[in-house]
């Protein structure tokens, strides 16, 4: 009942099939946030096998720099809130990193082993974050760094995937840009879609712009798709936002229920197909 207004809407705002009287078709891309931070333990391989398993095909999940320059999985500049130590993954060498567990008990995962598991999966979405900015990274280590996470990430793309760096942080933008100009990035912006955004992301040479579902609006993004640009909106923490998502038309729905998001969407809205 809780999503019924969603529902409403939704039809409202979609043209009705008139052999079957449910809303015009829709196709909509989404990956699992982190793997499905609110179904699973994020940034983690067991996130990436269950959601894989119930039917995901869009991922995301973020990367950071050990001390000793291998890049391994995490979100928070601090690993208190998932490992229980309140330390930046930066001040731990590889095998420190892989002598602990998270608090639910599972490794931290090199992005090694996440492109190795994905691999061999055809037709799926990925956003590789780059976590460059808390802390900042020097601009030697900076260097470093993309240039590793290009080719760790772009050795073996699946058929038919689209593998995307993306980051808050436009100086791995701007060094990728300049460096491995094949690469696809996304500017993420914690903001509602807009024109000065825009502009952000063209002084870039960047097309693709992740940006935040609150702020904006449907005739922002069909301008912005006008215009060129890829849209990806976030955050997707239950089945209303994704509802308010497929309103909006973007190219993709980030949310940290993949798995909730599928179920309802089989079980209520024949008439929406995840992709």
């Amino acid at each position: 009942m809780k999503y019924l207004h969603f529902v409403f809407l939704l039809l409202i705002m979609t043209s009705f099939h008139p052999s079957n009287s449910f809303a015009q078709q829709k196709e909509v891309k989404i990956f699992a946030h982190r793997g499905g931070a609110y179904e699973y333990d994020e940034n983690t391989m067991y996130a990436f096998q269950e959601s894989y398993k119930q039917g995901a095909r869009g991922f995301e999940l973020d990367i950071r720099l050990t001390k000793d320059k291998h890049l391994v999985l995490i979100h928070d500049p601090s690993m208190k809130r998932t490992v229980g130590i309140d330390r930046p993954i930066e001040d731990l060498t590889l095998k420190e990193v892989k002598e602990r567990r998270t608090l639910k008990g599972n490794p931290i995962p090199t992005l090694e082993e996440a492109v190795a598991f994905f691999k061999d999966k055809p037709g799926l979405y990925i956003e590789f974050e780059m976590k460059t900015q808390k802390p900042e990274y020097d601009e030697e280590t900076l260097k470093y760094y993309c240039d590793q996470v290009y080719s760790k990430v772009y050795k073996s793309i699946p058929q038919g995937s689209d593998y995307v760096l993306t980051s808050f942080d436009k100086r791995p933008l701007r060094y990728l840009k300049t460096n491995h100009a094949e690469a696809n990035l996304v500017l993420l912006k914690s903001e509602g879609l807009s024109e000065d955004l825009m502009a952000e992301a063209n002084k870039l040479d960047i097309s693709r712009i992740g940006c935040r579902l609150e702020g904006t609006t449907r005739d922002m993004v069909k301008k912005a798709r006008k215009e060129g640009f890829k849209i990806t909106l976030w955050p997707g923490r239950n089945v209303e936002d994704f509802l308010l998502g497929v309103m909006l038309e973007p190219d993709g729905l980030c949310t940290d229920v993949p798995v909730e998001v599928m179920t309802w969407v089989k079980e209520n809205a024949p008439w929406i197909t995840i992709k």
